[in-house]
């Protein structure tokens, strides 16, 4: 019978070789089950990159999509917020306007004169709204507020109507500084600091972008704002003394914001068609980028039952090699004879 034996020197250096596999593999095992990717990618897909780089290609394309996406969103629900308080004002202050000239009420004209002054510096402020540090209707120049204060309106418009003696050329006067073209000296060179153009589009996805034109110098809200506009320049003392036509001038301020109403839905429903369009797109990107998780995962991905029973029978034999190695070195000459 033959019997082969190694010394004490090379029975160590064999046990730490074992040692350093054993680790070597159990690392690479608890790397696989955290991360439940395969430690070596390349030998699960046999050499051939190109399926799984287009996949990580329209996955990082996609991440880019989501965060243009999310921004459009946040974007566009605070700005149908602010449309929501302009078209509150309007709803607030319209009928009582137009019931003023039947009363002629001093009194009540006068409190909705001032009522007009504080809902128009509302309406100015909702309009100034900054999303994620950028005034959204400035159009293109979003580090700028695209209205001016509402004192400086309201002084610029109190100069046109200066030389007015009727209600109809007060009238025309307010209309006319509201919808005069860049360079009449009217809302779009006083009120409007924004750009012409409108801001860039959101891209939603390959192809598809979401409209985000709309500017505070919008012909529907410019008519919004001229009715309250109206009303606020009585506070100012326009027709003082004479309350028949500070009435008569506040029924045609309610009558111009109540015509208004429907050019302010009309926005807030172009607006909600476009907030259903960034959903619908960041729907669909979540589930081409689930698509291509599951597509990634099924090439690249590591078997969790399997890497966690591997793993603990790596663990049991690691842990076996620890205890002979324990006892070997507890030998002496008196046990061995």
């Amino acid at each position: 019978m033959n019997f082969t034996s190694i010394g004490d020197l090379a029975t160590g250096l064999q046990m730490r070789q074992q040692n350093q596999q054993l680790k070597a593999h159990l690392n690479r095992l608890s790397s696989e089950v955290i991360s439940g990717v395969r430690q070596d990618v390349g030998k699960a897909v046999s050499g051939d990159f190109v399926a799984l780089s287009g996949i990580e290609r329209g996955l990082r394309t996609l991440e880019a999509y989501k965060l243009s996406t999310d921004e459009a969103a946040l974007f566009t629900g605070t700005l149908q917020t602010a449309l929501s308080r302009v078209a509150e004002v309007g709803a607030g202050l319209g009928a009582p306007l137009l019931a003023a000239a039947t009363t002629a009420n001093p009194v009540q004209v006068d409190a909705l004169a001032h009522a007009g002054r504080q809902q128009f510096g509302a309406m100015v402020g909702a309009l100034n709204l900054r999303v994620a540090d950028r005034y959204a209707l400035s159009g293109a120049a979003t580090g700028t507020p695209p209205l001016a204060g509402a004192e400086t309106i309201l002084s610029a418009l109190q100069g046109a109507v200066a030389g007015a003696a009727t209600i109809g050329d007060i009238a025309d006067a307010v209309t006319d500084w509201f919808d005069a073209p860049a360079g009449g000296g009217g809302f779009l060179d006083v009120a409007y600091q924004g750009a012409d153009a409108g801001l860039a589009p959101f891209l939603l996805a390959e192809g598809e972008a979401a409209d985000m034109s709309l500017t505070a110098a919008d012909p529907r809200l410019r008519a919004a704002m001229a009715g309250v506009a109206l009303a606020a320049l009585l506070d100012g003392g326009l027709m003082a003394g004479d309350t028949a036509a500070r009435g008569q001038i506040a029924e045609r301020a309610g009558s111009w914001i109540l015509t208004a109403e429907p050019g302010l839905t009309g926005l807030r429903a172009e607006l909600g068609s476009t907030e259903a369009r960034i959903d619908e797109a960041a729907t669909r990107n979540a589930a081409e980028a689930s698509s291509l998780g599951i597509a990634r995962n099924s090439l690249i991905g590591a078997d969790p039952y399997d890497s966690a029973a591997e793993l603990e029978a790596v663990r049991t034999q690691l842990e076996t090699l620890y205890t002979l190695t324990a006892r070997i070195a507890q030998l002496s000459l008196a046990d061995y004879i």
